[in-house]
């Protein structure tokens, strides 16, 4: 017996006497939220204010429509410009920048606002819910975690069953193929269940995912509530979809970008989601008039906006069969579900579109005859498509500029909440302003759970958010707060009392610098301001009311002091001057052996240095064929391999193939297969047993950073998913034996060199 126990028998705790009849169990208490509400939150990708039926949209969304009609349509709320920083605001209650994540979480610096990890003083709701008894799960795209920490070697602390999620199936990266993503349950890789050839969309196979989860856990549970969080890829690009949902829209766009932004408008004007009297801003300069442009290139970028609307359409397609789960287990009145989108429409695809989304990156432009060329595979399985920045202007309808701008385009988008047990108020419109940061308290709230002070012993740090249950119920209440700020590449505003300031800043390495002019200098930035009954941001009163203009300008400095959102730049790579060393940088030398998961491409050296990949194998009589290792697939990566007896290194980046291949067929008997690029001489040598016996020049893109990224996981032996080229078809597994694949760089490359160059001479 314990002196407590002794001086006070009621304490908690159980008696221990010689004999267990002697003695009192006891258990510690352990929360059972029996009768509390489930939790849905439903978080789209660049989905913009005008591209879901219930606002208006061409785009049909049937199934987020009768949500919408079950519930409520908040038609100011707010996000941050860009997904990772609207995710972790999502997820904590808290300013993104505050939590560490005003940037993409996978570029983490030195700097507090951008260090890429939401701290353990900002548990997640998740934690909280989970901690307080509800099983919790994430189902989709999570783009919280630094790239140097996603391989097998961790560390785990940013994936989400260490922020608070019980079962995670998705993709950690910031976007995927839909037909062949890069897939992870819990904390491991894994293959996709079935191959595209076999039906296999990305999409699909996440409802299936939460309807099992959701199943499993009632079946054992039926009283235990739960959270998930669904977030699919829909609509980043790629926008992929079967082909007859894309067939489903041919020729509905084909009166351009102007003629749908005027029909959205008055649908939602209509749909009073836009107030009468909003004027609809025009169409800015360095969009082209879609009757000055041609007739192919109308016909291509049709074709574009029909993949992206059937890709959504699709997904509304699978989101109704979620529902429909929900209500076959007869949980759907108890469940509360919010859906959203992480910011405004994307015109990453620029003034053309592309047919390869990574072209972007490796500085190559689309070719309109190419595009034409291929204008099937849009949408299908050959292309890695983005639609034009036309369409995106008009999916943000009525909205000025779109993702990674503060303007509304990037911030404002559609929100619908539909609260357990209904709303007296269904289908409804709510015209209250609110902000991500304000549905964590929300949810909190309608589940009866207060945020913990704190978490494992550390103090947290208190929400930034209010709760909507106040205008749930009301309609007329008055908003839960007065001032929010914006950030993101350097653009910026900030709301305080139902103004708006918004700097007229425009990031670089961003959109085309030829078509759009704006400050690039923080010091001469011009804010302009908006009064609380401007919608859409088409009047700048600043020059009528200077000293609110002033006042709101001093705010956003106080606000960004206060959030760490300093230091700030506008490009996209601006912060890596701070970015943080890898934890387990990539040695010299790295030896991988057959057997293990896909290594992602964080841990794989890149041939764009000079690396020199060799493959050490057993070549079967005839020379065998097969593939020794590949990266990526055909939208972009690289494959080491065998045909027909012959090596050869195929290399696609920019869906134009090239490739190094030999002439002479391997001879039995144990072989080196090795590749390497010599970028002062812009070409790529082949060689078996350390003898040179192909070279090929790459042509213009396809160098050093056309090399760089694998995408899809790195295999040894075989391939799986799309190939890197239509020359094979995975897994296409090597004949012969593999014993290892050897990289070799920087010093160790050197010193490799310098003895076979010292052999050379001996020999001479």
């Amino acid at each position: 017996m314990t002196d407590q126990q002794a001086a006070d028998p009621a304490a908690a705790g159980p008696r221990i006497a010689l004999r267990a009849e002697e003695s009192t169990p006891w258990h510690p208490p352990r929360p059972r939220p029996a009768g509390r509400p489930n939790v849905l939150v439903v978080l789209l990708d660049d989905v913009g204010f005008g591209q879901l039926g219930a606002f208006g949209a061409e785009i049909e969304t049937p199934n987020i429509d009768r949500l919408a009609a079950e519930g409520l349509r908040y038609n100011r709320f707010h996000v941050t410009a860009m997904c990772s920083p609207t995710r972790a605001a999502l997820l904590t209650g808290r300013n993104a920048h505050a939590v560490g994540v005003g940037f993409l979480a996978d570029m983490p610096t030195g700097y507090p606002g951008y260090s890429g990890r939401i701290p353990r003083s900002a548990a997640t709701i998740a934690r909280t819910l989970r901690d307080q008894g509800w099983s919790t799960m994430a189902v989709g795209k999570w783009h919280l975690t630094p790239r140097n920490d996603r391989s097998a070697a961790g560390p785990y602390d940013t994936w989400p069953l260490a922020q608070g999620f019980e079962h995670y199936y998705g993709f950690l990266h910031g976007d995927a193929n839909q037909w062949t993503p890069t897939l992870y349950r819990d904390n491991s890789p894994i293959e996709a269940p079935r191959t595209p050839e076999q039906g296999y969309h990305l999409t699909e196979d996440l409802v299936d995912q939460a309807l099992r989860m959701v199943r499993d856990q009632k079946h054992a549970a039926p009283e235990k509530p739960f959270l998930c969080y669904f977030a699919p890829g829909v609509g980043h690009a790629p926008h992929q979809a079967p082909k007859e949902w894309i067939e489903t829209y041919a020729g509905r766009f084909d009166d351009g970008w102007e003629a749908l932004r005027e029909r959205v408008f008055a649908r939602q004007v209509a749909a009073g989601v836009v107030p009468e009297g909003t004027e609809l801003s025009p169409r800015p300069d360095w969009i082209q008039a879609w009757e000055e442009l041609g007739d192919d290139e109308r016909r291509l970028y049709s074709r574009y906006a029909e993949a992206h609307a059937g890709f959504i359409s699709h997904f509304d397609h699978h989101l109704g069969r979620l529902f429909a789960g929900l209500e076959e287990l007869g949980i759907a009145d108890d469940t509360m579900i919010v859906l959203t989108s992480d910011n405004g429409a994307s015109a990453e695809g620029g003034r053309h579109g592309s047919l390869n989304e990574h072209r972007f990156g490796f500085g190559v432009a689309d070719s309109l005859a190419d595009n034409l060329a291929a204008i099937d595979e849009i949408g299908g399985f050959g292309a890695y498509n983005h639609y034009p920045w036309g369409w995106a202007w008009a999916g943000n309808t009525p909205f000025h500029l779109w993702k990674r701008y503060s303007w509304l385009g990037g911030t404002r988008v559609p929100m619908i909440l539909k609260p357990a047990g209904g709303s007296a108020d269904a289908g409804a419109v709510r015209e209250q302003w609110c902000h991500v940061v304000d549905l964590a308290p929300t949810i909190l709230e309608a589940c009866g759970v207060v945020p913990p002070a704190t978490v494992d012993g550390v103090a947290q740090q208190p929400l930034a958010g209010a709760s909507l249950l106040p205008s749930v119920r009301d309609g007329a209440v008055s908003p839960a707060r007065e001032t929010q700020y914006f950030e993101t590449l350097g653009s910026r505003s900030i709301i305080h009392q139902g103004w708006k300031a918004t700097t007229d800043h425009l990031s670089l390495g961003v959109d085309d610098e030829a078509m759009i002019s704006g400050s690039r200098d923080f010091a001469t930035d011009t804010w302009h301001l908006f009064a609380p009954d401007d919608f859409a941001e088409q009047h700048d009163v600043a020059a009528e009311h200077p000293e609110r203009r002033a006042e709101l300008e001093r705010l956003w400095w106080a606000e960004a002091e206060a959030n760490d959102v300093l230091p700030l730049t506008d490009g996209l790579y601006g912060h890596l001057g701070g970015l943080e060393p890898a934890l387990w940088p990539i040695r010299d030398r790295v030896v991988m052996v057959p057997g293990a998961s896909p290594a992602v491409d964080e841990v794989v050296p890149s041939l764009a240095a000079g690396t020199l990949l060799e493959a050490e194998i057993e070549v079967p009589e005839g020379g065998g064929e097969g593939v020794l290792a590949a990266m990526g697939d055909w939208s972009n990566g690289w494959a080491l391999l065998v045909r027909n007896g012959r090596p050869e290194l195929l290399l696609n980046t920019t869906s134009t193939p090239y490739r190094v291949r030999a002439t002479q067929t391997l001879a039995p008997g144990a072989r080196v297969v090795g590749f390497r690029f010599l970028g002062a001489e812009g070409v790529g040598v082949l060689s078996v047993d350390g003898v040179e016996v192909a070279r090929a020049g790459l042509p213009q893109g396809m160098g050093a950073s056309g090399m760089q990224i694998g995408g899809g996981g790195l295999r040894l032996g075989h391939d799986a998913g799309f190939p890197v080229s239509a020359d094979y078809v995975p897994p296409f597994a090597w004949t012969g034996r593999l014993r290892r694949v050897v990289f070799t760089g920087g010093c160790a490359l050197a010193e490799a060199d310098a003895v076979r160059l010292r052999a050379s001479l001996a020999a001479e």
